[in-house]
């Protein structure tokens, strides 16, 4: 019989369609998700093929692996908040690992010659915009704390994932000033191409933790 006229595997068929919806109801990481998904999806078919092993007929097996197991919608919430665990996590490291660059493009900025007014206005956000960022640093801290190795001690804070995004946000807003203000006073700086290079660092630095704010508030609200 040729495979265009065999019967499709009612186990791995339904797995298939069970892991496709388990995925579209979810937000969160892609590696992370995926990862979730194959092994849910592969411990439904393991156990649909171990009750047809058994005698039962494979709809039949299907059926009791899902009671089993739950249904789509049974399993989203669980898995939901431990996927918006791991974006926060990954949220909170980001903030973390940017706030040291946006301090040192500050430095460059006020330790390079310059002459002009655009300077002095810099010179006045410097310390507002790195003191919020090292704010939201601190945040940042306790939330990868929180959704770490404490995690297994206590629950983690269900608005936690929410407070890391606006972190984030708060970060992201004051490395896209900063990228602004930097790029601005350049031409004024008598070390211009190094201003100009730190402007370009926070802005790219602004465009990663915005994305993984968004990814985080996008989470926060599944």
């Amino acid at each position: 019989m040729s495979g265009a006229g065999r019967r499709a595997d009612p186990v791995e068929e339904y797995a298939d369609a069970y892991a496709a919806a388990l995925s579209a109801a979810l937000r969160g990481p892609a590696r992370a998700k995926a990862r979730m998904v194959a092994e849910i999806r592969d411990g439904l078919a393991d156990t649909a093929d171990a009750h047809a092993s058994g005698g039962l007929p494979r709809e039949d097996a299907v059926r009791r692996a899902v009671r089993e197991f739950g249904t789509v919608a049974d399993l989203v919430p669980e898995c939901q908040r431990e996927l918006t665990a791991v974006q926060a996590r990954h949220t909170a490291r980001t903030v973390l690992l940017t706030v040291p660059p946006l301090t040192v493009c500050w430095y460059l900025l006020l330790t390079a010659g310059h002459g002009g007014q655009l300077p002095l206005v810099a010179r006045l956000l410097a310390f507002p915009l790195a003191g919020t960022a090292a704010a939201a640093a601190l945040l940042a801290a306790a939330a990868l704390a929180a959704t770490g190795a404490l995690a297994r001690r206590l629950p983690t804070p269900p608005r936690l994932p929410r407070a890391t995004a606006w972190a984030g946000t708060v970060a992201g807003v004051c490395l896209g000033l900063s990228a602004l203000i930097l790029t601005a006073s350049s031409p004024l700086s008598e070390n211009w191409p190094v201003v100009a290079l730190a402007g370009a660092l926070a802005a790219g630095l602004h465009t990663v933790v915005a994305s993984s704010a968004r990814a985080c508030r996008v989470c926060a609200r599944a």
